[in-house]
């Protein structure tokens, strides 16, 4: 599998909209409790982050208290092949 280009859409989406929402959270604190900007965390709950480091995303997660899969999931936009 070829790497992705740069100017590539990522079929990755980010559901953190939709996490804050349903635990009351802003994305404010969220970005105190975690220890990031909260620009890092608007462009990653808006789709255009390129690249996530683990340990974002481990301390993203303990906070939301939710797996990895429930924050991040795969777009189905192609057609499947059968």
């Amino acid at each position: 599998m070829a790497p992705a280009e740069p100017d590539e859409a990522s079929d990755v989406h980010c559901r953190l909209d939709e996490l804050l929402a349903v635990r009351g959270m802003t994305l404010a604190r969220l970005a105190e409790l975690v220890g990031v900007s909260v620009v890092n965390l608007s462009v990653l709950k808006n789709d255009r982050a390129r690249a996530i480091r683990f340990s974002t995303l481990q301390a993203v997660c303990e906070v939301l208290d939710c797996e990895i899969g429930e924050l991040l999931v795969l777009r189905r936009t192609r057609p499947d092949a059968t």
